[in-house]
């Protein structure tokens, strides 16, 4: 799909937009491109996959959120009940952010990371406590804060319906303004590669064919361009 990309990239700014012509965020220009009403919430792409879009959108700077743009055709169609899409986008949201938040953050999303990882190992048939070789190369990065989770976590039941209504979204939004204040040298660059991570994870669990309408897409490359 992003070899046949227009050369000329949409105007991607922050916040909500009335219609194309006074620019557009990036799952606004994704409603636009399914064929849905104008909007930030649509239908074609799961709820906190979008969320986390709109986060990135809106925390990534003015400079580099053009770069967003050629990833919007890849969440059209990411959508589904599955549970399991939830908690792998908040698990993947925790290891990335971990390593650079600051300590604070770090004891939240260590807790994350566990709690992330007992709802998939309980969805999965895994045994109780394991964790997956990305969580634990997270973990062993912060060990103050791990061996802190882990006290934290004894005795504490995560069900997969709240941990999904909860603590899912708290984690999105934790992670992706802990990287963008974060002291590295590209927190843009970071939150790019965590959306594009977090849409492969998703593309693994939903299998799909984006409805992009090329028409479309170009129609919007023309209206938000400068």
């Amino acid at each position: 799909m992003h070899d046949q990309m227009p050369t000329a990239m949409p105007l991607l700014s922050r916040g909500k937009h009335r219609n194309p012509s006074k620019g557009a965020c990036f799952m606004e220009l994704a409603s636009f491109l399914a064929g849905e009403r104008w909007s930030d919430h649509p239908a074609c792409t799961h709820p906190l996959l979008a969320g986390l879009a709109r986060l990135v959108n809106d925390h990534t700077t003015d400079a580099a959120r053009p770069l967003l743009a050629p990833l919007i055709p890849s969440v059209i169609g990411l959508a589904g009940d599955d549970p399991r899409i939830d908690a792998r986008i908040a698990l993947r949201c925790a290891i990335s952010a971990l390593p650079v938040v600051s300590h604070e953050r770090q004891l939240a999303l260590a807790v994350s990371v566990l709690s992330a990882e007992h709802v998939l190992s309980t969805l999965d048939g895994r045994p109780n406590g394991s964790v997956g070789e990305q969580s634990a190369l997270a973990l062993a990065q912060v060990p103050d804060a791990a061996r802190w989770a882990y006290r934290f976590r004894r005795g504490v039941r995560v069900s997969a319906k709240g941990f999904r209504r909860y603590a899912a979204p708290n984690t999105v939004q934790l992670a992706v303004r802990g990287i963008s204040e974060a002291c590295v040298a590209d927190p843009d660059a970071m939150l790019r590669k965590l959306l594009t991570d977090t849409i492969g994870d998703c593309a693994e669990l939903v299998r799909h064919e984006a409805p992009v309408d090329r028409r479309r897409w170009e129609d919007a490359c023309r209206l938000t361009r400068r």
